[in-house]
């Protein structure tokens, strides 16, 4: 039987539900940030977490950021997200992710939950046998499907939109963009860069991967642990949060960041370090929206949600936040922040008022 333990969230957040399933093995959390522009969504991510505390941390920090992401996108959604821990190679099974779908379900719709790291459209098939708040799902009406082709899109645009900013001209030809982590977005984002006449460097863990970029890609491999060696002109990280720290930071060679990963500065300080050091630094969850965009309309169950008009939003916004910080001085992901406190205080505002008119 799939079990739900309220814990207290830290201040700032709505929820925190512990899960586990002994029958199945499901343990796990699932977060709900904020609800201000609607019921939260976010995906569902499987990792080895060293520890139960581990996931906890990473669910509040992944939770947050979906809320700074599904607020700018303004797709009148808050943020929310699930971890489960465990190894999606070895521990992953059909009657763990339908205990998942049933601790969904039990949330009553505050939490739509979708594909995230280790977990595939299959899978959210499996959830969605016990719960409609499972999305991101390969059929049905309002069916959105991967949305990986769509958060390297809107990675693909935003990056050219960078590239005006820095380099003067959105043409990627000639450049050499390394490219962190080749999953799913990864390896959609290298492709377009591909096409697009980009010089290639690539790193991941699996060799399989590497190889395939390096034979259809012709890209460059490089090392994990070189990363910060090598020359670039843009880093594109698609692999797991906190690669950005004040000493990597301080060796990176590129001049623009632009990436796929959620939270990829280790703390918010290292924004200052990056802008100090010319470097542009597009804010992740503002350049990564396109898969939640995508998935926004199913959760509406809307015939009429044009995604990829919606995601032309996402490299105007990254224009609007550079020309903002270029004038006021402040760093790229300060003046994101500023945008989504001054949406979420709007939406707080307007449901006092609408409060008020019932009372």
């Amino acid at each position: 039987m799939t079990e739900l333990r309220e814990e207290t969230p830290p201040e700032g957040f709505e929820r925190l539900v512990r899960i586990e399933d002994p029958e199945s093995g499901l343990r796990g959390f699932i977060c709900i940030h904020s609800t201000a522009c609607g019921p939260a969504a976010g995906g569902c991510r499987m990792w080895p977490y060293d520890s139960p505390e581990a996931a906890r941390r990473d669910v509040l920090r992944l939770a947050e950021g979906m809320t700074h992401k599904n607020a700018l996108a303004d797709i009148g959604l808050g943020g929310g997200k699930a971890v489960i821990i465990g190894d999606p190679a070895t521990d992953k099974s059909a009657a763990l992710l339908r205990a998942f779908g049933r601790a969904v379900e039990a949330l009553g719709g505050q939490y739509y939950t979708a594909e995230d790291v280790g977990i595939s459209t299959d899978d959210m098939a499996q959830a969605a046998m016990e719960t409609p708040y499972a999305v991101g799902l390969g059929s049905g009406r309002y069916a959105s499907g991967d949305p990986s082709p769509f958060t390297a899109e809107g990675v693909f645009q935003c990056m050219k939109a960078g590239a005006d900013e820095v380099f003067g001209t959105d043409e990627l030809t000639g450049r050499r963009v390394l490219v962190q982590g080749l999953g799913h977005v990864g390896m959609a984002l290298a492709g377009k860069l591909h096409a697009a006449g980009a010089k290639l460097i690539v790193s991941d863990l699996d060799r399989a991967v590497l190889d395939r970029a390096m034979r259809d890609l012709g890209a460059t491999i490089c090392p994990p642990d070189a990363i910060f060696d090598q020359e670039m002109d843009i880093f594109a990280p698609c692999a797991l949060g906190g690669i950005l720290t004040h000493d990597t930071a301080d060796k990176l060679t590129a001049r623009l960041v632009c990436g796929a990963a959620n939270n990829q500065l280790a703390s918010a300080g290292v924004a200052e370090t990056l802008r100090a050091a010319g470097i542009r630094y597009l804010p992740d969850y503002v350049v990564n929206a396109g898969g939640i965009i995508s998935i926004a309309g199913e959760i509406h169950r809307s015939d009429d949600w044009n995604r990829e008009a919606r995601l032309t939003t996402i490299s105007r916004r990254i224009r609007d936040i550079l020309a903002t910080s270029r004038t006021s001085g402040k760093t790229t992901i300060a003046v994101a922040n500023d945008m989504v406190d001054g949406i979420l205080a709007k939406a707080a505002n307007d449901a006092r008022r609408e409060r008020e008119g019932l009372e």
